[in-house]
């Protein structure tokens, strides 16, 4: 029997499982044997060669994955947000390795990627599949890019194809804790209810439709409608992914000196005076003494504060080593 139809099996057995106290521990072994193997699907057939491109080393503040269908306009939204060149063409399959671009946005660079178009069957290995969800994986936003004159059909296929794979689309990452235990296995803890990870949808084309229809994408959760061909909505779109990447500006200030405005640090959201101290260099918060912050995140200005005190976005740090 091969991964697909142990993948069904198990599918229908959870199906047909009440879902009750009694039921609980053999529903979480099905659903661990079924993500195990959805991971081997993903996983190259032994022998195989790794799809050339795909080998992308992630760099900048963050990751962004353009994933769409064919033809969609994914390379072109490349071209017009970063300086880097991904062959456009009006036919199928004109991208057929990762190409990754640039954006400089709030001091911040940002890593987008020009996936090659998948098809139906993807998360069951078809075409490049494999090659591209993986990649997908290990971005901070996921871009589902759609051709709005094809909207229906092409949204349902891709959440579908997500979905199937483990990618949970348009949620909040779980505030989950978790370390691996000696003997094996993990444990973890959550503070609140658990929820899941998030993504962007953005129909391109927009120029090719009714006002009537444009609308009412514009009104869907979620979306961004843009024209790369006239230009629409760009500079929207930019900012709804730098939103949804979380990420903030500090600046950094030496005793005696103005704050320096020019260079400043990104960080993810929910960031300590510790996670700041690593990003300035790995062995300042051993030589830590405290630090005095300016703005938001203070009660007054300075606020002498510790290790564990959040910044916020704007906040101006110094820090005080030991002698």
């Amino acid at each position: 029997m091969g991964i697909l139809e142990k993948i069904q099996e198990i599918e229908k057995e959870i199906s047909r499982t009440q879902k009750n106290k009694a039921t609980e521990y053999h529903l979480g072994l099905l659903k661990a044997k079924l993500a195990r193997y959805r991971v081997q699907l993903l996983e190259p057939t032994k022998g195989g060669v790794k799809g050339e491109g795909f080998d992308v080393m992630k760099s900048g503040d963050a990751r962004v994955a353009l994933i769409g269908f064919p033809s969609v306009g994914k390379s072109t939204l490349l071209n017009k947000l970063t300086k880097t060149h991904s062959e456009a063409g009006a036919y199928e399959f004109t991208t057929l390795t990762c190409i990754p671009g640039k954006i400089e946005y709030n001091g911040a660079n940002i890593q987008l990627l020009d996936l090659p178009g998948i098809i139906e069957g993807a998360s069951q290995g078809k075409g490049r599949g494999r090659q591209v969800i993986a990649v997908a994986k290990t971005a901070d936003v996921v871009l589902m890019m759609l051709d709005a004159t094809k909207s229906y059909q092409q949204r349902a296929l891709l959440e579908r194809e997500l979905e199937a794979v483990g990618i949970r689309l348009n949620r909040q990452k779980p505030n989950v804790y978790f370390k691996v235990k000696t003997g094996g296995g993990i444990g973890f803890n959550s503070t609140v209810r658990l929820t899941h990870v998030n993504a962007q949808m953005c129909y391109n084309k927009i120029d090719s439709i009714t006002l009537e229809e444009l609308d009412r994408l514009a009104r869907e959760p979620n979306t961004i409608v843009i024209s790369c061909e006239l230009d629409l909505n760009l500079d929207y779109l930019v900012e709804e992914v730098w939103r949804h990447l979380n990420l903030l500006r500090v600046y950094t200030k030496k005793r005696g000196e103005y704050p320096d405005f020019e260079g400043g640090l990104i960080v993810r959201n929910g960031s300590t005076v510790e996670h700041v101290c690593h990003s300035i260099h790995r062995s300042l918060a051993e030589e830590f003494r405290y630090a005095l912050i300016w703005g938001t995140s203070t009660k007054h200005n300075p606020q002498r504060v510790g290790l564990s005190h959040v910044v916020e976005n704007e906040d101006v740090i110094q820090v005080v080593k030991k002698k």
